[in-house]
């Protein structure tokens, strides 16, 4: 199967045009003529991965592995060094970030992993109204997401309207429309503004809200005829207790 028919199938599902003018999705590394024996889906891509995968690999992350210009190849540093040893193993990349958050990962993070109802739904927002108790919310967002913690910026004892943006959305928070607004990469900044507005947030982690993107895709790609895979992607942090 050549890269160019996966590519047209996944502009099908989550149109590229849809990204942020700032975002990267599409293709990567590689070309469209390329014969592809296998896709891997992951969140990122790591040194790992690459070395496990054959050649002619076609790996769909959510996050594009390249941001802005690359002003030199240094392969000793992140990301040539990743791109190197693709392009040694004919390997290819292409990524689905703010298109496939609009399409489909908060939706179904929202709706199918927090169990909420949606009553409205922006591109990079879903919101569900109803009455829940200050700890009982935190409890269950706690354990359907796996977190062990969270970061929390102010303290509604009920609350009737939940909002929510996987990743890093804080920047959306005067969009929220919400008492409590869930999402990642909260910043000290973000969070004093959000405490003098009296919007309660909770930083849900970054990897812990879009971890569910292999699983989202690799369920679409079940109709191609080539095997596709999912690859466990790291979280880049972890907690340690002294």
């Amino acid at each position: 199967m050549k890269l160019e028919e996966v590519y047209d199938f996944l502009d099908k599902i989550s149109p590229f045009e849809l990204q942020e003018k700032w975002d990267n999705s599409g293709l990567i590394v590689g070309e469209m003529n390329r014969e592809i024996s296998q896709i891997v889906v992951s969140l990122d891509i790591d040194s790992d991965m690459i070395e496990e995968a054959g050649e002619n690999t076609l790996f769909v992350v959510h996050h594009p592995l390249i941001f802005g210009s690359l002003s030199q190849l240094d392969f000793s540093k992140y990301p040539s060094n990743l791109l190197e040893k693709m392009i040694l193993k004919k390997q290819s990349l292409v990524a689905l970030h703010t298109n496939f958050d609009q399409t489909h990962l908060n939706r179904y993070v929202f709706e199918k992993i927090l169990g909420f109802n949606i009553v409205s739904q922006e591109p990079f927002i879903c919101r569900a109204e109803g009455k829940w108790h200050y700890h009982e919310l935190l409890s269950a967002v706690k354990e359907k997401l796996g977190l062990s913690t969270l970061r929390v910026i102010g303290k509604k004892e009920i609350i009737h309207s939940v909002a929510m943006t996987t990743g890093a959305g804080a920047s959306l928070m005067n969009e929220a429309e919400a008492d409590c607004f869930l999402t990642g990469d909260i910043k000290y900044h973000d969070a004093m503004k959000a405490m003098s507005e009296d919007l309660m947030m909770v930083d849900i982690g970054h990897y812990e809200s879009e971890r569910f993107f292999a699983e989202i895709l690799l369920d679409e790609l079940k109709v191609l005829p080539i095997l596709a895979i999912m690859a466990n992607s790291k979280n880049p942090f972890h907690m340690e207790i002294l």
